[in-house]
Parts: structure tokens; C-alpha cells; sequence
């Protein structure tokens, strides 16, 4: 549809994104932002994403598609998929060391993804306004120049920690913030929808 205004383009007036001078290097694996989350968690019907930091404000992602995955027979189920680009996108914030949430996420399913396949996302940051940072992805299967199956445009909002602390439940709130490991506090909160 073309003319169609979605909230996905950058307005005039808007910033390129920097990275954040303590971000991790080009290359290094992100770890999880919460060892409970469905993204990049230790869950066993989690995706266990695997994402690694790359150049600007970049990052790439894999996962392996497995049978729990499935929406068709043999296929990934979209809301699956449309969760690790998701997942993918929100990464982005700790190279620019903002908390922010997905306030937009429009995605275009191009090609059915197999149980089995490894899907490899690649996602940055394309704009900052205000609040809002405006980002991209792209999966592909089975590799990084593989064929392209899914994409998406998403709208993130900058929020401050309060928005996790009035709106979570309380337990997992409360046990995140007494972790020792403040680097780990940080990024529990680092995105969520």
C-alpha cells in the first residue's frame, strides 16, 4: 500500500543512533537480558536466541527452529517467529544503553520456516526521535546470506525502570532488583513489551 503511514518511518528532525562507548564489542555474545525470558531465557520451549553485538548499532541473532516451534505441521509458527525478530530488535537497546519497550512491531512473512532451521536475524537501529527508535530486522534461513523468510519494522520507546516496576508482578520484580550482579539488574529491565 504505498502512501500507507504506519508510525514506522522517522520523522523529520530525527538523530542517528550512537553507540554507547561501554557497549559490547562487534562480535561478542550478549548473553540474556533475564534468565526467564522466552527471547533469549534458559526456558525449555524458549527460543534460547543467541545474540551477538555487531558494528554501529547492530546486532545479529540465531535460533534453531524446533518441534515445540511449531504452528503448521513441520512449520514455525508466526507468532514465534515474529517473537525472535522481537526479541532481536530489543537487543538493540543495550548497545545504546536505553530501557525501552516495543511500542509498533509490523512483520511480513515471506517464506515458511522448517523445524529444524536455523533462523539467522540481523537487525539495527535506523533512527532516533526523541523517545522513539525506530529499527529493522531481517531472518533468513539455514544462514546469514540465506533466503530472506521473515521481516520487520518496530517502533521502540524509551520508558524509565518505573514502567517494569508498576506494571510486573512483584516476586520477579522484587528478585531481579537483589541480584548482586548490578550489570544483570540492569539488563532484566533493558526491554520488554
Amino acid at each position: 500500500m504505498s502512501g500507507r503511514t504506519t508510525g514506522l518511518t522517522p520523522p523529520e528532525g530525527s538523530k542517528t543512533p550512537v553507540r554507547h562507548p561501554d557497549a559490547p564489542a562487534p562480535g561478542e555474545i550478549l548473553g540474556a537480558h533475564y534468565d526467564q525470558c522466552f527471547g533469549c531465557g534458559d526456558q525449555a520451549r524458549g527460543l534460547e536466541l543467541t545474540t551477538r553485538a555487531g558494528e554501529g548499532v547492530s546486532v545479529t541473532a540465531e535460533f534453531t527452529v524446533r518441534s515445540g516451534h511449531q504452528g503448521a505441521p513441520g512449520l514455525a509458527h508466526g507468532g514465534v517467529l515474529a517473537a525472535a525478530l522481537d526479541e532481536t530488535l530489543g537487543s538493540l537497546n543495550w548497545l545504546q544503553r536505553v530501557i525501552a519497550v516495543t511500542g509498533r512491531l509490523e512483520t511480513d512473512f515471506v517464506r515458511p520456516v522448517p523445524v529444524g532451521a536455523e533462523l539467522h536475524l540481523e537487525a539495527r537501529v535506523a533512527a532516533v526521535h526523541g523517545r522513539k527508535i525506530y529499527c529493522s530486522a531481517t531472518g533468513r534461513i539455514d544462514a546469514p546470506d540465506g533466503p530472506v523468510a521473515v521481516r520487520a519494522q518496530a517502533l521502540f520507546i524509551e520508558v524509565r525502570v518505573d514502567h517494569f516496576i508498576e506494571n510486573g508482578r512483584a516476586e520477579e520484580i522484587d528478585a531481579a532488583l537483589a541480584d548482586p550482579d548490578q550489570v544483570k539488574v540492569a539488563r532484566a529491565f533493558e526491554v520488554n513489551p
